[in-house]
């Protein structure tokens, strides 16, 4: 099958003038050139029918081919459903990295799950500068799940769960040297499946990224993406039921496709298509690229589409735990790794708050998160499309690039909630400590709140109300189609008429008929073949071409304009419908999930903080040093990536104190004490004094706490507030920790993986009794918070009696030494690292 026309034959090349010779013609650029660019006009239409020849010659031979994945890298097959006891149209792949990108036996593997939502797989691997790219260039082992065009009969999500959940038990297995568990990335409705998946077997995974996954399916606002009121006014999830039993138990997913293209009708039906005839001579591949996998469309059975929409889509099951697998509900508060989201602003399928709000919804507070030790980032991008998440290359170039290689990171913060901000290194003084951050990025990690995450609607949550009575409306026409419309259906439904009903889908149809099978297929070549060998070149700048542009924008901005008032038609009328004034006095919403997730929050709080506070004092050294980091670090507001990874040098430090070994493991206790100062955060810092009882032992946690948290990249003067603070409250020599600090700062050279300490200079600290005396107490706040993350204490925290009794005692001595100057106003609202560390 012809799937490019060759070029004509190059004349021979002797110096001679042939008849058959034809030269690119050079136009002039002027209104009386009107023929030029009539002739450039009628060839740039031959090769955009020739393109578009291509493009049903590449569809019908992808579906000769059975529709393989449309990925880049060569690859074997580990694992194929279809042998599984329970049988899906699901495999693993490895992918074979390109040659010169050696893969590094000890990086733990990385596994991609591209989505199942009308397309087929590949789009997670469909070019180099990819995730899968980035990864391997990463030296990961890649592996990529992938799926078949046809599902097995009978196959539900939970055979499709049970499959994947083989598939990671099959990599961990092929990697014993390496104990972390694998990464795994989710696209889109990928997404939410490993999320679930995770949920239900969390000792598979490592990190999970969610990119442009949507997990609060109510979530978002009339203005960031419409497309959640569409379904409303159409009576909900029956509309999916009815179209898989008319396919005999298979659901097209073309019809998702389609979906997708409403969304847009400016692109679909003209810019995607003027673009092409504009610029054919340079848009023509990446046009046949994008749309062999756009046309690929896969079907769903009957059970697994049901199950998308009524549980998920409609019924917003998952954040808030009434998603069941096995007759067990799905706890997301049982995944143990790190999760990572990843959205964009200009993604209009999942914008930010479908792809954040379910943290809101399932943890309800900020300090919950931290408390139950876990540990959420997310990336926000400020304009990529939906699709350009997983194809852009510069998305690849950055985000991805910093996600893969920031995973020593990622796993080593302390619990809580994080915004991933990168920073261009160019134009930017080199910072100390830059080889332990390589690349062109800098990172660091933002505290945020779940009143930051509600911020990122600017219409608020209320409206989800409605979709609640939605919920309702839905279940009962799905009620009343399966019991008295669904066994009609399904009489009269056969395969054989599905298939002819899936092969007249307009999508399929507009692909399979413009091929070289058109009777005027001959002709459009043989012209296309003329247009290329006498190509009119035209100047951009030509007048017409001017005016050719002008109006193409008029009809992209009228079809825009037309997309606009179609939703917000269908706004206004979904409010009027299911609002309180329509079916919402009939079938009233439900308590929003966030209130519910707040009280549940608040219940938890309350019950860790009465199980550590008698143990606030348990720990040494060790434990002090990690307190002290996090609460200076959430003072600053900001963890840095190099902070984190100095912090791993430091800890080489021999002879810091008696109480650490070698065998210390100083990520444990960060996040051990995190989920404490979560809770107990006057509390923690209190009792700091009881943990280092001498003064060398204060010396010298505080120094190395400056040191970890980069206050000063000279460190001539290594006090922040929180070292300010302890300075006095532990009563310790300022001079004697700012000397310590350099000495340790300067162990570690810009760029050196190891540390070295000239003999003498830092000896180990003898372990010492406390004192008779109680240590002086603070009743400051130990941590100042900024504004943004100010929070509502489960129960206040109040300094303790012996701790008031303790400052009085000291009031007379207090008269003798000089107080530390407390930290002014202006310093305690800085939010930014930047200010400290460069």
């Amino acid at each position: 099958m012809i799937n490019r026309k060759k070029p004509v034959s190059a004349a021979p090349n002797d110096g001679h003038a042939h008849p058959d010779d034809h030269q690119p013609v050079a136009a002039s650029a002027s209104w009386g050139d009107v023929p030029a660019y009539l002739q450039d006009c009628l060839q740039r239409s031959f090769l955009f029918l020739d393109t578009l020849l291509d493009r049903g010659n590449d569809y019908l031979e992808h579906l000769e081919q059975g529709t393989p994945p449309l990925l880049k890298f060569a690859h074997e097959v580990v694992l194929d459903g279809h042998d599984l006891p329970q049988p899906c149209n699901y495999a693993l792949l490895r992918l074979q990295p390109p040659a010169g990108l050696p893969v590094n036996p000890q990086a733990r593997p990385v596994v991609v799950v591209d989505p199942r939502a009308g397309h087929g797989p590949g789009i997670g691997g469909f070019k180099f500068d990819s995730e899968v790219g980035m990864a391997m260039k990463a030296g990961h082992t890649v592996y990529f799940v992938t799926f078949r065009p046809e599902p097995e009969d009978g196959q539900t999500l939970v055979t499709v769960m049970d499959a994947e959940a083989r598939f990671l038990e099959e990599v961990i297995r092929r990697h014993p040297q390496c104990s972390a568990k694998p990464v795994v990335i989710g696209n889109c409705q990928a997404g939410w499946a490993m999320m679930t998946l995770d949920a239900v077997r969390p000792e598979l995974f490592g990190p999970l990224m969610m990119v442009g996954a949507p997990a609060s399916y109510w979530a978002g606002s009339s203005t960031l993406n419409p497309m959640r009121y569409s379904g409303a006014n159409l009576g909900g999830t029956w509309l999916a039921s009815l179209a898989a039993d008319l396919g005999a138990d298979r659901f097209d997913g073309a019809y998702l496709v389609e979906n997708f293209e409403k969304l847009n009708p400016a692109n679909t039906f003209w810019n995607k298509y003027y673009n092409l005839w504009a610029g054919v001579d340079q848009e023509a591949a990446r046009f046949l690229e994008f749309e062999r996998w756009w046309g690929g469309f896969f079907r769903m059975t009957g059970a697994e589409i049901e199950a998308i929409t009524e549980n998920l889509f409609v019924g917003n099951k998952l954040a808030r735990g009434e998603l069941q697998v096995r007759g067990k509900p799905v706890n997301l508060r049982e995944i143990s790794a790190p999760i990572v989201v990843f959205a964009s602003w200009g993604d209009n399928i999942t914008p930010p708050p479908q792809a954040l709000n379910w943290i809101i919804d399932t943890w309800g507070d900020e300090r919950a998160i931290a408390a139950a030790g876990r540990t959420i980032i997310y990336v926000l991008h400020e304009s990529v499309g939906h699709l350009g998440i997983f194809v852009g290359g510069s998305v690849a170039l950055k985000e991805h690039d910093q996600l893969v290689s920031s995973l020593d990171v990622i796993e080593s913060l302390p619990p809580g909630l994080y915004e991933m901000k990168l920073e261009r290194k160019d134009g930017r003084p080199t910072q100390r400590w830059d080889a332990l951050e390589p690349g062109d990025y800098t990172v660091h990690y933002e505290h945020r709140t779940m009143e930051d995450l509600r911020k990122l609607n600017p219409e608020g949550r209320e409206e989800e109300a409605i979709f609640s009575t939605i919920s309702q409306w839905s279940q009962m026409n799905a009620q009343f189609y399966k019991t008295w419309v669904r066994p009609w259906v399904r009489m009269t439904a056969t395969r054989e008429s599905a298939n002819a009903l899936m092969r007249m889908n307009p999508l399929r149809m507009q692909r399979q008929l413009f091929s070289d099978a058109h009777p005027a297929a001959a002709f459009i070549r043989q012209q296309a073949a003329q247009a290329r060998a006498q190509r009119v070149q035209l100047d951009p700048q030509h007048p017409l071409k001017q005016y050719e542009a002008r109006m193409a924008q008029k009809i992209t901005d009228e079809l825009n304009a037309w997309r606009d008032q179609r939703d917000a038609r269908t706004v206004r009328m979904t409010r009027q419908m299911f609002g309180p004034n329509g079916l919402g006095a009939w079938l009233p919403p439900r308590e929003p999930d966030a209130e519910l997730a707040q009280r549940w929050a608040q219940q938890e709080l309350g019950r860790y903080r009465e199980t550590v506070i008698g143990q606030i004092a348990e720990g040494g050294f060790a434990e002090a040093v990690c307190r002290i980091v996090i609460a200076g670090m959430i003072s600053i507001g900001v963890f840095e990536r190099r902070s984190l990874r100095l912090a791993r040098l430091l800890a080489q430090l021999p002879n810091m104190h008696a109480s650490v070994s070698a065998q210390t493991n100083w990520v444990q206790l960060l996040k051990e004490q995190a989920r404490i100062t979560a809770v107990a955060p006057v509390e923690a810092l209190n009792a700091l004094g009881q943990m280092l009882p001498d003064a060398a032992s204060r010396e010298r946690a505080l120094a190395l706490s400056a040191a970890v948290m980069m206050i000063e990249p000279t460190l001539a003067n290594p006090r922040s507030e929180i070292i300010e603070l302890l300075i006095g409250t532990l009563d310790v020599n300022p001079d004697k920790v700012i000397a310590l600090a350099r000495k340790l700062t300067s162990a570690i050279g810009a760029g050196s993986d190891e540390v070295t300490v000239p003999a003498g200079e830092l000896e180990a600290a003898p372990v010492k009794r406390p004192r008779a005396s109680s240590p002086r107490r603070t009743e400051a706040k130990p941590a100042p918070t900024p504004a943004r993350t100010q929070r509502k204490a489960a129960a206040p925290a109040q300094p303790s009696k012996a701790a008031k009794s303790a400052k009085s005692a000291k009031s007379a001595k207090s008269a003798k030494s000089a107080k530390p100057a407390k930290p002014s106003s202006a310093a305690t609202t800085k939010r930014s690292a930047r200010s400290r560390s460069n």
